[in-house]
């Protein structure tokens, strides 16, 4: 090999050096980046892709399914219904921002007539109900209710702080002329420093058997940490049993709820 081409192959393998160098340090930092919650892998505390350990997103797999309870259609006057479905999350911390839903209804021969989707927020830990007002299904009788999710469930993890420090009351229920024009006042109180928005208080009335018999919903637009209110419900007709206990379940998106600046 000529003294020139030693030196060509010199020079060409230094440039090429560089090159490899350069290129290294460039993509160096794509390989090095510290885990996120939106990188599309598992790393970090993530027990799945993007879900659980420190990101707020919980994995599917490691939550429980919601249990549908019961679901219902209560009459509220000749051919208008309110369906209810009453549901458990026995997820601890972990609430859903908004998830689909759908009612069905069939008469007493378990013939379809007719549905009612929409979507819904799902609060951590407990009881709550799923409500659609209204229904108006003509001259059929919904005698079969039955109620599914029809989206998948984005479940997000909240703060055992955040869900210990919030605190709905419920006190002062009662219920007048059961028997003519069913009337029913509550009072809810926030007793915590956070502000909650867009509260949804479902009532739900219980016979002898501890069968659900009747349900109505009211709404607060936003209760401030330290406020009661007086929530009241009526019924265009009188129940078809006695009612001997009621039920009332404030409901509202905890990811909405924020600690009070006041």
């Amino acid at each position: 090999m000529t003294w020139g081409l030693r030196r060509q192959l010199f020079y060409s393998s230094v440039v090429v050096g560089f090159f490899l160098v350069f290129g290294f340090l460039i993509i160096r930092p794509y390989f090095n980046k510290a885990p996120t919650c939106t990188d599309g892998r598992q790393n970090g505390t993530e027990t799945g892709v993007d879900c659980g350990g420190s990101c707020s997103r919980a994995c599917a797999q490691d939550s429980d399914p919601i249990a549908i309870v019961w679901s219902r259609a209560f009459r509220v006057v000749p051919g208008r219904y309110n369906a209810v479905a009453y549901l458990e999350n026995h997820n601890k911390n972990k609430a859903i921002n908004k998830i689909n839903y759908r009612f069905r209804f069939a008469d007493a021969n378990n013939v379809y007539i007719g549905k009612r989707e929409g979507s819904a927020f799902v609060p951590p830990s407990g009881k709550f109900v799923v409500f659609e007002p209204a229904i108006d299904i003509g001259n059929s009788i919904p005698v079969y209710t039955t109620f599914e999710f029809t989206g998948v469930p984005n479940w997000i993890q909240i703060s055992e702080e955040k869900i210990g420090q919030l605190k709905i009351l419920v006190s002062n229920i009662e219920l007048k002329d059961p028997e003519t024009s069913p009337a029913l006042s509550v009072r809810v109180e926030n007793n915590s420093l956070f502000t909650v928005p867009e509260i949804n208080v479902a009532a739900i009335l219980y016979d002898a058997s501890h069968n659900a018999i009747s349900a109505s919903r009211s709404y607060i637009d936003t209760l401030l940490g330290g406020e009661a209110v007086d929530v009241n419900f009526t019924w265009p007709e009188p129940f078809s049993a006695e009612v001997v206990a009621t039920e009332i379940i404030p409901m509202y998106n905890i990811l909405l709820v924020k600690v009070d600046q006041n």
